[in-house]
């Protein structure tokens, strides 16, 4: 999944397009405003007292052919978004756009000829699984809820498709205890790509498996793609495995996301500050840095409630570069290098978007005073580790 791969997807007529993930390919879902809150009840009448505001208001696009990824900390909203995407769960507000149709609020019976070109990949491969069933059973589920006959029989197909992942066909008849986490995953990849999709979501597909069976999954997804055009998004908190899989990566933080730009631009340059925390946390698998001083920048606190957001710059609550701005006015998620979109007022690795505002809050005091940051005006740059 390189900068400069082509893939090869067939359009309406039968004619195959090469396309490369470049930023004027064409857009495949693009998502506006998205939200979703859960609401909270209480008492005898179940009246409503609140909210979980899991996705708050998030706006991206996905190319065709293109990865990607969604990173962040647990509870940031990552996988709610992702079913909220593939339309397993009904937005609260926003939008939904797939192939330039709007499937925001679609009903069952609409939405049935979309199922076969948005597929996903659930994150446990133990529980996503009807242990009752056969892997024939399983795998062949998606054309008998589509009425679609494959050529050569449903069997035939079956069977290809778990060749396609690194099955033995001759599994057609075992249960899925039978299999191991990574075999389970490969069923429910075999599963998803079943009706030849167009889109998948994938949410922490290697998350629940050993390291060695995670890079045979994520090389499975890699080859997948380059052979049948596939476009993904991946939702994952692997940090390194993100790295590998992906063309753009976006950071989610309490429902919003803070940062997307290319992959490059991000690990080498990232400008938002909870961006650099998190990259700060991959280990560096290099012995001539062993005994070095790790430039680790360690957050505090926990992650706010998602009932009650902090106002303003959601992040300014564990910011070492928060002032009064942050606090009080929610920054616009904008570009401000090319392919790389941030919401922050005082990002890094970039020039100070509000030089006036200099006063750190008291929170930010005891995160610089912590990890050893210093800004002694608005417009200079954070340095950490030093």
């Amino acid at each position: 999944m390189s900068d400069d791969k082509t893939v090869s997807t067939p359009d309406t007529s039968g004619s195959t397009l090469t396309q490369g993930t470049t930023a004027d390919g064409e857009v495949l879902l693009k998502v506006t405003g998205l939200q979703k809150h859960f609401p909270i009840r209480k008492g005898l009448l179940q009246r409503q007292t609140g909210a979980v505001r899991a996705v708050d208001g998030i706006d991206f696009e996905v190319r065709k052919g293109e990865t990607l990824g969604v990173v962040g900390e647990s509870g940031c909203g990552k996988s709610t978004m992702g079913r909220l995407i593939t339309r397993l769960l009904e937005p609260t507000g926003g939008s939904v756009q797939f192939e330039g149709k709007d499937i925001t609020h679609l009903k069952t019976g609409e939405l049935r000829p979309m199922r076969r070109d948005v597929q996903m990949i659930f994150q446990d491969p133990y529980s996503s699984l009807n242990p009752r069933h056969t892997i024939g059973t399983i795998v062949s589920a998606p054309f008998r809820l589509q009425g679609v006959e494959p050529e050569g029989g449903v069997k035939k197909e079956v069977q290809r498709l778990l060749s396609v992942v690194g099955l033995n066909p001759e599994h057609y008849n075992r249960y899925p205890h039978e299999f191991s986490g990574g075999q389970r995953q490969r069923i429910g990849i075999a599963r998803a790509l079943a009706l030849n999709p167009k889109l998948v979501v994938a949410d922490e597909p290697v998350s629940a498996l050993d390291v060695s069976i995670q890079a045979q999954v994520v090389n499975l997804l890699d080859d997948l793609q380059q052979e049948l055009g596939l476009t993904y998004v991946i939702i994952a908190h692997d940090l390194s495995v993100v790295r590998h899989v992906s063309d753009r990566i976006a950071v989610m933080y309490l429902g919003k996301i803070v940062e997307l730009a290319e992959r490059d631009q991000l690990y080498t340059s990232p400008m938002h500050p909870y961006s650099k925390a998190l990259l700060s946390a991959v280990p560096i698998p290099d012995p001539k840095r062993r005994g070095v001083k790790s430039e680790r920048i360690l957050l505090k606190g926990d992650v706010p409630s998602p009932i009650a957001p902090p106002s303003g710059c959601r992040f300014h609550t564990r910011c070492w570069k928060a002032t009064e701005i942050c606090k009080t006015t929610e920054p616009p998620l904008k570009e401000l290098r090319a392919g790389q979109q941030v919401a922050c007022h005082h990002p890094e690795n970039f020039e100070d978007q509000q030089p006036q505002d200099t006063k750190l809050l008291s929170s930010a005091h005891e995160v610089a005073a912590e990890n050893g940051v210093e800004k002694s005006t608005g417009g200079d740059a954070a340095t950490a580790g030093k």
